[in-house]
């Protein structure tokens, strides 16, 4: 049981790379080999639109046909069993990292064909049980008054589409700058952020780790 975890957020050690690590810990409990991949880490572009991937006897078999940085991560994305990619929120929308890692792995594996049933055919012929992780400074009303559950909800579609099964959590309101006194963000409290991250941020850890471990387990989960 392979599961990797793939961070889209420019900073390590911060709000969505702990989210990350405490999924990665509830999977590594629960008997799942891990990795973590830091996205900034890698130079590479999103689709090119070459369409390899959709000829006939194509042999990419799900496998993104340019080859660059992010092909090593794209194969262990197609050897996982479990995946989970998190993202902080900018601008309404995940990272661009994020959305180019999501074009490179999905279009190869999906395939305008179907069956003589009328089910879309696949490159993999596998579930990967997967989730996406939003960090975001909005507060989770706030974040409903906007439209973020409708707006944020593409990328998980299309990830169960392709994949087979994809599930989103969120972490609200998060601590946004180790000392708010060097900037100019005065909209913001300092101390009632940092009484709402001790209050609630453990509680979306612990969450992060519950979905990371039922993803192994796959307890609670219908397909």
């Amino acid at each position: 049981m392979k599961a990797l975890f793939v961070n889209a957020s420019p900073r390590k050690n911060w709000n969505t790379y702990k989210m990350l690590e405490s999924a990665m810990k509830g999977a590594s409990d629960a008997g799942a080999e891990t990795e973590l991949v830091n996205l900034y880490d890698t130079a590479f572009k999103g689709c090119i639109s070459c369409f390899a991937c959709k000829l006939k006897n194509s042999r990419t078999h799900g496998l993104c046909a340019f080859k660059d940085a992010l092909t090593p991560t794209l194969q262990k994305a197609l050897d996982s069993d479990v995946l989970v990619v998190g993202s902080p929120v900018y601008f309404s929308y995940p990272t661009g990292m994020m959305r180019s890692f999501i074009e490179r792995l999905l279009f190869p594996i999906m395939s305008y064909s179907s069956d003589e049933s009328g089910k879309r055919l696949r490159a993999i012929d596998k579930v990967i049980y997967s989730a996406v992780i939003y960090t975001m400074n909005c507060p989770e009303e706030y974040a409903g008054e906007i439209h973020y559950p409708e707006i944020l909800a593409p990328s998980a579609d299309a990830m169960r589409i392709v994949l087979g099964y994809c599930e989103t959590l969120c972490a609200h309101d998060t601590y946004q700058f180790a000392d708010y006194s060097r900037y100019e963000a005065n909209m913001f409290d300092e101390k009632e952020k940092a009484e709402h991250r001790d209050k609630h941020f453990p509680i979306d850890l612990q969450n992060a780790y519950n979905l990371g471990k039922r993803l192994v387990t796959k307890e609670g989960i219908n397909i």
